[in-house]
């Protein structure tokens, strides 16, 4: 199965890159557009879009939230533009140029002639969403509504952030409707899809936990706009609380076997085989990433995470960290050493990625209970999103559940403010999986503010961008619309929501 896996992927991006030929005594090396359907090219689009997810993505949010900090004692120069908050059209542009060519893949599959396939263009409907909503939070406004045109829309014209949202829902909805109404003909999805094995409801409940996480994007600015909570209002009111109670986990088969076929987080980390002692030899991705000195506090502080020796490796019993924009003995206090990247995270070449956590399902939950949302006991909800961290990072829960609630602004029952707690446990909760989502919920909440500033960091602002900057290659291809843009901009403009 896993050997049936890795090779639809080859084979979908082999058939993409075919051209269209209009001899009607076409080669069978050859196949036209309508003969590359959906079971053939999902699992394509799936692994693609994973890959910026897990590391460039996550990379910029884990850096920007002041977890990862630099191996100063053996590099120098990294992290400069991070560091130094030095914001321009080449910062991170990779981002948006991967999530394009992702979502064009949906694209393909949503728009594939034949109505045999309406589960698989669900579930491209549900992914297209998953990553545009990433593309509003880190732009703001871009093109969508004319965006995969190809030849027939070379310039797509940029729509308005806040639009895009409401159409992210309204994709959601139409999603559930195809996964519930799939006439009796329609094509089962089945291995071809390596994150759900073709469970479609599962799909659904993902779409519902997706919806949940657009419409809580918009809860802080619906605290003083009345339109958004008039619309959040009917929004959850008609929201399906059946929401994802495990991780949500991609594996088309990775293994040691080469590069291709390597999970593309351990890809960055480490070489392919084992040593003959069964340790792993690292790639310099994982020997320049330590763990800051914030992080490390966070972690190290009372009462004690159990989960800082899953997310980073002890030294001494404890988590180490380097301030980021410190330098090494000598000219700086970096400490002579400093804790890694931990086994909860680095675990093998064939590990599951994951592509939304039942912790930040179940915390989504208790933040939308704690605004009245939805039904259900916020801290009960704060303590599943808990629970559902230690075990995914393989941590032993022991106490910490009772022992952090007596804690200000990290436990639910003792906090002044439930949504700071529940911003906290969600950042330890996505730390080293997914930074780039507690970025952007703490640029949403405003806890951004907690997180000190590197060491010699020039932001205008004395904080971090709220966005990032149009890349250079979208001002180069589509000129005419990109709007007009400083670096200021990505200090003081942020997506519709904030």
């Amino acid at each position: 199965m896993k050997k049936l896996k890795l090779i639809l992927p080859l084979i979908a991006f082999t058939l993409f890159s075919c051209d269209n030929y209009l001899d009607v005594n076409t080669s069978p090396n050859n196949p036209q557009a309508s003969q590359i359907t959906p079971n053939l090219t999902l699992a394509a689009a799936q692994s693609g879009s994973y890959s910026p997810l897990v590391r460039r993505m996550n990379e910029l949010g884990n850096v920007f939230m002041n977890n990862w900090g630099a191996n100063v004692n053996s590099f120098t120069g990294g992290y400069a533009e991070e560091f130094g908050i030095t914001m321009s059209n080449n910062f991170y542009e990779d981002i948006w140029n991967s999530v394009y060519r992702s979502t064009y893949e949906y694209s393909n599959i949503i728009n594939h002639p034949s109505a045999d396939y309406d589960n698989h263009k669900a579930i491209a409907k549900i992914m297209k969403s998953f990553y545009f909503q990433y593309l509003v939070d880190l732009y703001g406004d871009v093109p969508y509504f004319e965006a995969h045109l190809g030849t027939a829309n070379t310039n797509p014209a940029y729509d308005d952030d806040q639009v895009i949202y409401r159409d992210l829902i309204v994709q959601l909805d139409a999603a559930i409707a195809m996964i519930d109404n799939a006439p009796a003909n329609t094509i089962a999805v089945g291995a071809e899809d390596v994150m759900l094995g073709g469970n479609m409801n599962k799909w659904k409940k993902f779409a519902n936990t997706l919806k949940l996480r657009i419409l809580l994007r918009e809860a802080t600015k619906a605290e003083t706009d009345a339109a958004s909570a008039t619309y959040l209002a009917t929004q959850f009111a008609a929201l399906d609380q059946d929401f994802i109670t495990e991780d949500l986990i991609i594996n088309p088969g990775y293994s040691d076997a080469s590069n291709v076929q390597q999970n593309p987080w351990m890809n960055l980390m480490v070489e392919l085989k084992l040593t003959t002692t069964g340790a792993f030899t690292y790639r310099s991705g994982y020997n320049f990433r330590r763990a800051s000195d914030y992080i490390a506090g966070r972690l190290n502080a009372s009462p004690t995470d159990p989960r800082r020796g899953r997310l980073f490796k002890l030294l001494g019993g404890t988590v180490v960290g380097v301030k980021q924009g410190d330098f090494s003995g000598g000219t700086g206090t970096a400490p002579g050493a400093m804790s890694e990247l931990g086994p909860g995270v680095i675990v093998s070449s064939g590990q599951d990625g994951y592509v939304m956590l039942a912790a930040e399902s179940y915390l989504l939950q208790a933040e939308a209970a704690e605004r009245g949302f939805i039904s259900g006991s916020p801290q009960a909800l704060f303590n599943a999103g808990i629970t559902a961290s230690f075990a995914h990072l393989g941590a032993s829960l022991g106490t910490y559940v009772s022992d952090v609630n007596t804690e200000n602004g990290k436990g639910y029952a003792a906090s002044t403010d439930k949504i700071q707690a529940i911003m906290y446990q969600k950042s330890i909760a996505l730390c080293n999986t997914n930074g780039l989502e507690a970025w952007i919920e703490y640029t949403r909440t405003g806890y951004i503010n907690n997180i000190p500033m590197p060491l010699g960091s020039s932001s205008p602002t004395g904080q971090k961008p709220l966005r990032l900057m149009y890349p250079t290659s979208e001002l180069a291809s589509n000129s005419a619309n990109v709007p007009a843009q400083t670096v200021n901009d990505a200090f003081t403009t942020a997506p519709f929501w904030k």
